[in-house]
């Protein structure tokens, strides 16, 4: 069982995204910003992150280029699942670090297939 921690402020996006991951057999870690994910990702050790881009505060990407500069997370996959999908951003996600990048709105076994591909 793969141990998912889901960095969403957007509630519903959080419910639907934790409903997907769950009702696939992962156990999930849910938290609403980027700051309270830095802190549980050293605490829970997850198997990968995925997190929103737009937040208040930090945003995804430095939450990823954070976790990735930390010797306690820097080998945790993150996956990236946002609605900003320009190429450029795409690009910008994957040099901050991520294994993964999901534009929304996406399918559940698209969400699936990439935490399967990053946890390999």
């Amino acid at each position: 069982m793969t141990k998912v921690l889901l960095v969403e402020d957007d509630l519903s996006q959080l419910d639907l995204i934790e409903s997907y991951l769950s009702e696939s057999g992962h156990t999930v870690i849910c938290v609403a910003d980027a700051k309270q994910a830095l802190n549980k990702a050293v605490e829970h050790q997850p198997d990968v992150i995925i997190t929103d881009v737009v937040m208040p505060g930090l945003s995804g990407f430095e939450l990823c280029r954070s976790l990735k500069k930390n010797p306690a997370t820097a080998s945790v996959p993150v996956v990236i699942c946002s609605s900003k999908n320009q190429e450029l951003d795409r690009l910008w996600g994957m040099k901050q670090g991520a294994n993964a990048y999901l534009t929304k709105p996406f399918s559940r076994e698209q969400l699936v297939r990439a935490v399967k591909a990053a946890v390999i």
